[in-house]
């Protein structure tokens, strides 16, 4: 039952279910001998909104307790705050943040940095098994710990590093979504004097409101109304439940991850640009004109460990993961990212015209496809070979570095297997969207193909 909570990036699951005493204190306890293991003396623990956050710290906290490793409690803050604690103040070993992102308000998880670096992938898959020869172990309650506030040493920084934006004249919109962006949002728009219409800044687990995820377009209804019904506020911001992530709006156009790290990289002297394989051809082409581009695997994680290794400036996710190396750390950061598209406005940047005069693309949606988690990988590597084979017309090249990337030169196609649930992913985007639409037909008759011919 447990083999579904250990993702690929992270630990995740339904509250009352998965992620209950026994379990998490099991996780709570091999993730202190983990980080004891790897030289770590001490660990920040923060937690986003939901509503069964408590009772999982306390949890997780007896279980580390239990390890021996030194546990700060940094309080209700944003997954990005927990990255900072690594770096400013007193520069923790390593962090855990349960937070359920932008899943519905039942779930929850927690999300691992030991040493700076990601807790993911193969070292994961090998931490569960750990956690199964503990689920068992008679884990006594211990909630000692000591409380840090890393809430004011972030929003300090953040005026430090943004100090030419205080009393900016500038009028806009921010959604916290119920989450825990709200704590942050608050204090920093008030230090700087901010002229923002902050909407739901009350962390609530229930999202009375609308769902914590800014990448579904009626989670943006509120915040669209609000601009449409103020002419003199042009431009608003929404964030996710933990705010790692964040959208731009204007009042006819949301700014995607690509579009955003596209003006970012504008603001970037000779940019190192990391775009992951959802990202638009635009976000490629037009950067490759100023900077240098590579494109990369999907997951926080991966592209974290890619940054490293190629010197990245900053990186994006189509659904709104901004990474800044650039002035700042190099782990995904919502507000950050908010403050640098402030800042964007500040300099004089016109965002929409600027993604208006790049060459006309139709993307479509996101198509997730539902697959039995044990066939994913194989109908991808099947997909690949049929490829590889010559079965589509107009071929140009495929990439292979996450799934497969077809481009097909007035258009590309993606097929992959998401790491995180029982989907394969695709997206499409075309001159036209006709060859949009045409491309994703042609797919869609290969990959049923592949399917058909797997089950005789």
């Amino acid at each position: 039952m447990l083999d579904v909570i250990f993702r690929e990036y992270d630990i995740r699951g339904l509250y009352g279910k998965e992620l209950n005493e026994k379990s998490v204190k099991a996780i709570g306890f091999c993730l202190g001998q983990t980080m004891l293991n790897k030289g770590c003396k001490n660990v920040s623990v923060g937690y986003d909104a939901r509503y069964s956050a408590n009772e999982l710290f306390n949890y997780l906290v007896s279980g580390l307790n239990k390890a021996g490793i030194k546990i700060y409690d940094i309080g209700l803050v944003p997954t990005p705050l927990g990255y900072f604690s690594l770096y400013e103040g007193l520069k923790f070993d390593a962090n855990v943040m349960i937070t359920g992102s932008h899943n519905p308000k039942d779930y929850n998880g927690f999300k691992i940095t030991i040493n700076k670096e990601s807790f993911f992938g193969v070292e994961l898959k090998e931490f569960s098994k750990e956690v199964y020869k503990h689920l068992d172990d008679d884990i006594e309650e211990n909630l000692e710990v000591e409380k840090y506030d890393i809430l004011s040493l972030y929003v300090k920084f953040m005026c430090e590093q943004f100090s030419f934006l205080k009393d900016f004249n500038y009028k806009f919109g921010v959604d916290c979504t119920n989450g825990a962006a709200g704590v942050v949002i608050k204090p920093l728009i008030k230090a700087l004097n901010l002229k923002a219409h902050v909407m739901f800044a009350e962390p609530d687990g229930q999202f009375p409101n609308h769902a914590p995820d800014p990448t579904e377009e009626e989670n943006l209804s509120a915040i669209r109304e609000f601009l449409n019904q103020n002419q003199d506020y042009s431009l608003a911001f929404a964030f996710d439940g933990d705010a790692d992530r964040m959208v731009a709006l204007s009042k006819t156009h949301v700014f995607c991850g690509d579009e955003l790290c596209y003006l970012f990289a504008k603001n970037i002297p000779n940019p190192r640009i990391l775009g992951e394989v959802k990202c638009s051809k635009n976000l490629f082409d037009e950067v490759a004109k100023f900077g240098t581009i590579f494109m990369g695997k999907t997951g926080h994680s991966n592209i974290k460990k890619m940054m490293k290794e190629k010197d990245i400036d900053l990186a994006a996710e189509v659904s709104g993961h901004i990474f800044f190396k650039h002035r700042y750390f190099g782990y995904d950061d919502g507000i950050y990212a908010f403050l640098r598209a402030l800042e964007l406005v500040y300099k004089g940047f016109d965002l929409e015209s600027m993604i208006k005069a790049l060459p006309k693309l139709y993307t479509t949606p996101e198509i997730k496809i539902p697959v039995n988690e044990e066939e994913k990988f194989k109908l991808v590597e099947e997909f690949q070979k049929e490829i590889e084979k010559g079965a589509l017309k107009g071929v140009k090249s495929l990439c292979e570095i996450d799934g497969a990337r077809i481009d097909f030169g007035d258009g590309w196609a993606l097929l992959r297997a998401s790491n995180t649930s029982p989907y394969l992913i695709t997206r499409f985007e075309a001159t036209s969207l006709e060859r949009a639409k045409e491309l994703e037909s042609m797919v869609f008759a290969l990959f049923d193909d592949i399917k058909a011919k797997l089950k005789n």
